[in-house]
């Protein structure tokens, strides 16, 4: 296994010749909890999606575990084990919550279409072993019931814990998720700080998180980058980051010495 999980240096990626990431470096170790920062428009998802495979950075290394992930397409990135999260909740239309994580295993299925046409015996053994490991996620993540109702149905909150469930049964190594905290409430914040953690802890899952929450920053976070106009400024501890003249200047528009960035 390399020294870091995920490595990715030089990344660089054009649109039409804006610069939306400019030779950006950046690593984590295994086993850690790290955020990724930066005011509107810094270029934190357009990361996310080079990461994922969505996007083709035109320079640069991305590395997972020593793999080079740069020309591999989206599926084949999840198959390697990074899941990710969006910022708007995308779970499928007219599928139950259950189908929606089990939708999560596909990378991971080996039946053929012949077996599933013909309903062969290995074909239904994975099935009801996919079925058990999305019901297994769901329990995790707090949702023990009303797996049969739409999974779109229900509040914001409970579709946000669905997505992060469809996203562990892929059975990643690395968790990107994108803004986890917007549209929650206090107490559901609070909830998803300790899942996050528990998602560490229990599973041995690496954690990436963008946030503009910057108190779930502080209290999850042991690492930290920031992200400014494509161009990382700054990487260190919350409390480093906090008081980095760099990111203060990035987010409030001050000069070095005048404020303090509160977390």
């Amino acid at each position: 296994m390399s020294e870091q999980l995920l490595s990715l240096t030089g990344i660089t990626l054009r649109f039409a010749g804006n610069v939306v990431l400019d030779n950006v470096d950046f690593s984590m170790p295994a086993g850690i909890i790290a955020s990724l920062i930066g005011p509107n428009g810094a270029g934190k998802t357009s990361l996310f999606n080079c990461i994922t495979g969505f996007y083709k950075p035109q320079q640069g290394s991305l590395l997972l575990d020593g793999t080079e992930m740069r020309r591999l397409k989206p599926h084949q990135v999840t198959r390697l084990g990074i899941a990710r999260t969006f910022q708007n909740v995308r779970l499928f239309r007219e599928m139950s919550v259950l189908e929606n994580v089990m939708s999560g295993q596909h990378c991971r299925t080996t039946a053929g279409a012949i077996d599933a046409i013909l309903r062969l015996p290995g074909q239904r053994r994975e099935e009801e072993a996919i079925r058990d490991f999305a019901a297994e996620c769901l329990t995790f993540v707090g949702i023990e019931d009303g797996w049969d109702r739409d999974a779109t149905t229900l509040a914001y909150g409970w579709q946000r814990r669905i997505e992060i469930a469809r996203a562990l049964a892929t059975q990643p190594r690395l968790l990107l998720l994108d803004e986890p905290a917007a549209g929650l409430t206090k107490s559901e914040k609070q909830e998803l700080i300790e899942l996050i953690r528990r998602i560490r802890a229990e599973r041995d899952i690496c954690v990436l998180l963008i946030e503009h929450d910057t108190s779930l920053v502080m209290s999850l976070s042991e690492r930290v980058s920031v992200l400014d106009h494509g161009v990382m400024i700054a990487e260190g501890t919350p409390k480093e980051i906090q008081a980095d003249p760099k990111v203060i200047e990035a987010y409030l528009g001050v000069e070095e010495g005048e404020a303090e960035l509160e977390f």
